[in-house]
């Protein structure tokens, strides 16, 4: 067919006379790093994004992983003890992607953000990590455990669930900086409990002939923090990004991807610990953790800016308190003191249940 007969339109050739001007146009603007996102295609923009968060969150973990080392062999040459290291290195070490996360994104004013990477880990501890745990081998769990550090975490809970929604005659929606001292007033009580179990207990120190030298641990400290700054920023801002792309709520991605991987050094701390057999590690790891993050993390974040509060995170605070009560159940039914398998299990569902409905 002779293509005579379908001769282009006037509008047609006038956007032909047009290209090399609009090409010319479109290369003087793409020059500009800062307007080249406006050109690309937005599977290219939300594959960037994963990338970048990605690398943010490994470099939260690695850095997380220097801070620790470098701070252990620290202490190890200031003759401190593997269980005071322990209690409280190791324990800041596997929540510090949390906080930093938390700290940049209280600064940038992503209060969705900070809750949802807060309670979304606290969740992912308590249903995922615990269950799996759980189910590898059943978990034996000492009397401390149940009747003090298992309580506190459900009375933190509340208190910040009261807080932030002002279920109290006073103060205001939300987590203000009056609240966050009061917090940390708590925390530092779980503190001087945690310290005084410690004088209890034998304190060994490490004879590791491996031991880093002082100006190498100087360093994996400095890496670690690095680490840590920069992949906190790549999160919070590539999280951001993410959510826009995909026409989801910034509190969807705390609660799931951010939660997920700032939870990851827990992950395998608990799952190392119960393949060695050492099961307080692996329970205590998860309710220490849960504690610092509601205790520390979250009020901290409130003292560098007041947090606003979306009360649409009442059902995922409810959900926190219903798994901690049957973490304390547990110990009842069954053998006691003890989380067997069918129960990891049932943890486990619980939270593939909750995830499937907050992705619905």
């Amino acid at each position: 067919m002779n293509g005579s007969h379908f001769p282009p339109s006037i509008q047609e050739k006038s956007k032909f006379c047009q290209l090399p001007d609009l090409f010319a146009n479109l290369l003087s603007r793409m020059s500009s790093f800062g307007n080249l996102s406006l050109f690309l295609p937005k599977i290219s923009l939300m594959f960037l994004s994963i990338i970048l968060l990605l690398l943010g969150l490994l470099l939260l973990i690695k850095g997380a992983d220097w801070l620790v080392n470098g701070a252990s062999a620290i202490a190890r040459h200031f003759k401190v003890s593997d269980l005071a290291i322990g209690l409280t290195i190791v324990a800041f070490g596997t929540s510090a992607p949390e906080m930093v996360v938390n700290c940049f994104a209280a600064l940038e004013q992503r209060f969705d953000l900070v809750f949802g990477n807060i309670i979304g880990s606290n969740n992912f501890n308590l249903f995922l990590i615990l269950g799996i745990t759980g189910l590898m081998y059943p978990l034996k769990v000492q009397s401390s455990t149940v009747w003090k550090e298992i309580p506190l975490s459900l009375f933190a809970a509340i208190i910040i669930l009261v807080l932030a929604n002002n279920w109290i005659p006073f103060g205001s929606n939300g987590i203000t900086r009056f609240d966050a001292v009061f917090l940390l007033i708590v925390f530092a009580g779980f503190l001087y409990y945690v310290f005084s179990q410690l004088k209890r207990d034998e304190t060994t120190q490490s004879t590791d002939d491996k031991l880093l030298k002082l100006n190498m641990s100087v360093l994996f400290v400095v890496l670690g923090l690095s680490g840590l700054i920069i992949g906190g920023k790549l999160v919070v801002q590539s999280a951001s990004d993410l959510a826009q792309q995909l026409g989801v709520s910034e509190k969807i991605i705390g609660l799931t991807i951010v939660a997920a991987g700032t939870s990851l050094p827990e992950l395998v701390t608990s799952v190392v610990a119960a393949f060695k057999k050492n099961n307080d590690i692996a329970v205590g790891n998860i309710i220490g953790s849960n504690i610092f993050n509601l205790l520390f993390i979250l009020p901290v974040s409130a003292l560098i800016r007041p947090l606003e509060y979306n009360t649409s995170f009442n059902i995922d605070f409810y959900l926190l308190m219903v798994g901690t009560v049957l973490l304390f159940v547990a110990m009842f039914t069954g053998k006691h003191k003890r989380l067997d398998r069918w129960e990891a299990g049932i943890l486990i569902l619980l939270f593939l249940i909750y995830t499937i409905t907050l992705l619905r």
